[in-house]
Formats: structure tokens, C-alpha cells, sequence
């Protein structure tokens, strides 16, 4: 199958997501799967590069722009919501926008004129932690800050390109399991997702977590809004969703 027709879809959930949005977000907190520190750590350069953390794409990916600004205030902001919380954390002046930031934004928010600020997963990859972390960024909502967690809720690099019933099946039984989960009552939801190793074909969908991992940051801070699905797919034969809350 041509790949862009794979993909449409997706695409044009991506592009129709800005204005499904009660009102245009005056910065955007995002956490992707692509960025690991110890402790969780912000951008906080007024003007991040970008960095093409991929091989082996077409040579015109390696020179796709998103200049988006940074927004040092609202990295500084974020470090002191976690630091009140608890929570250890860093910044990094240097650090620009991964993939898992500027390929989805190029579509969602494509004039590039939102301040973005990206928030590093913990490579320990403690989803109870990951949720907590949301939950201590809860309050940015009601200030005007979109907060975005991109990633994959199928996410088996090698399976992906094969077709396999077993993984298909896999695929779509964590994906029924998942939305589910997301559905539920937030503190049901929370304990749910926690648990998400002992799901139907978990493991097999995400034999590293990193790309399931930023749903656990969402879920922690949209508090008591309940979640739903709003995008679901089959791309190469296995069930993809994204979900929203609020």
C-alpha cells in the first residue's frame, strides 16, 4: 500500500484537531516519547532547533522546519508546579523539539506561531510517576496552556511492518482494553492505566513503554475530566486510537 495513503487519516484527525479547541492555547506544554532524563526536564530556550531523530526517510524530512518559539516563562512556570509538588526537575537551554513535537504539530498547528514548551519523559519509565507529574501541571489548563502527550498506543516497530494475525489480534485487544481504561471515572481510570502491563496483548504492543507512557502524563492532568476517543485507525493492520480529555 502507498505509505501517505497509510497514513490520511491520521493526518487529517492532526489538521482537525485546532479547531475542535474552545479557544486558540497561549502556549502548548508537550510530552512526546522521543525525550528520556532522569528527572523530568523542560526546554527552555526562547528559539529551539529541531532535532531529525529518525534514519532512513526521504532527504527532504532531514530539512522540514517548525519554528515555533520556546517559552522560558512558562519552562520556568512548569518548574515550579513540580517543584511545589515534590517532584525533582531540571531545564535544558540547549534541547530543541524532537519529532515526536514538530512531525505532529507541523499538521495540528501549522503557522508554527504557539510557544511550545517539551516536557522529558523519566527514563525509568514509572507510569505511577508519569501520572503524578501531570497531575502536579494540572492547573496550566485553566491558564491557557494545552497540554499534548503524543506517542503510539500501538507502538512494535517490527511487528507493525509484518502482517501477522497474532499482532493484529494483539493490537486490538489492547486497543478495546485502553479505551476503556481511558473512559472510566478518572480515579478508576488512573488505577487502570497503572496496571497496563497486565492488559491483553500489552506487551506485545509496547515491548518498551515509551510511546504508551505520555497517556499516563495526560490522564494525571486532566484531574476529575473524563477521557474519550476521538481518533481510531487500522494503519498496517493494527488498531490505532488517540484520546482526549476535557
Amino acid at each position: 500500500m502507498d505509505q501517505p495513503v497509510i497514513w490520511d487519516r491520521m493526518a487529517a484527525y492532526l489538521r482537525g484537531l485546532a479547531a475542535t479547541l474552545p479557544q486558540r492555547p497561549r502556549a502548548i506544554l508537550v510530552v512526546s516519547g522521543h525525550w528520556e532524563t532522569e528527572r523530568p526536564t523542560v526546554t527552555s530556550s526562547a528559539a529551539p532547533p529541531l532535532i531529525y531523530d529518525y534514519y532512513g526517510f526521504p532527504e527532504h524530512t532531514y530539512h522540514l522546519q517548525y519554528p515555533a518559539p520556546g517559552s522560558p516563562e512558562l519552562a520556568a512556570q512548569v518548574r515550579s508546579l513540580l517543584s511545589a509538588a515534590g517532584i525533582a526537575n531540571d531545564e535544558d537551554p540547549e534541547r530543541g523539539f524532537d519529532h515526536g513535537v514538530f512531525i505532529p504539530f507541523l499538521l495540528a498547528f501549522g503557522d508554527a506561531d504557539i510557544p511550545v514548551v517539551e516536557l522529558s519523559l523519566r527514563q525509568d519509565m514509572n507510569a505511577a510517576e508519569e501520572v503524578r507529574i501531570g497531575a502536579a501541571l494540572q492547573s496550566l489548563r485553566g491558564e491557557n496552556v494545552l497540554i499534548v502527550a503524543t506517542g503510539m498506543t500501538y507502538h512494535n516497530l517490527r511487528q507493525l511492518r509484518q502482517s501477522d494475525p497474532s499482532s493484529a489480534g494483539a493490537s486490538q485487544a489492547f486497543d478495546a482494553w485502553l479505551t476503556k481504561a481511558v473512559e472510566a471515572e478518572p480515579e478508576e481510570r488512573n488505577a487502570a492505566l497503572l496496571r497496563w502491563e497486565a492488559a491483553p496483548g500489552a506487551r506485545q504492543c509496547h515491548p518498551r513503554e515509551e510511546h504508551l507512557l505520555p497517556l499516563m502524563f495526560a490522564a494525571g492532568a486532566a484531574g476529575a475530566d473524563l477521557g474519550k476517543r476521538d481518533y481510531s485507525d487500522v494503519v498496517m493492520g493494527k488498531a490505532m486510537s488517540g484520546f482526549r480529555f476535557g
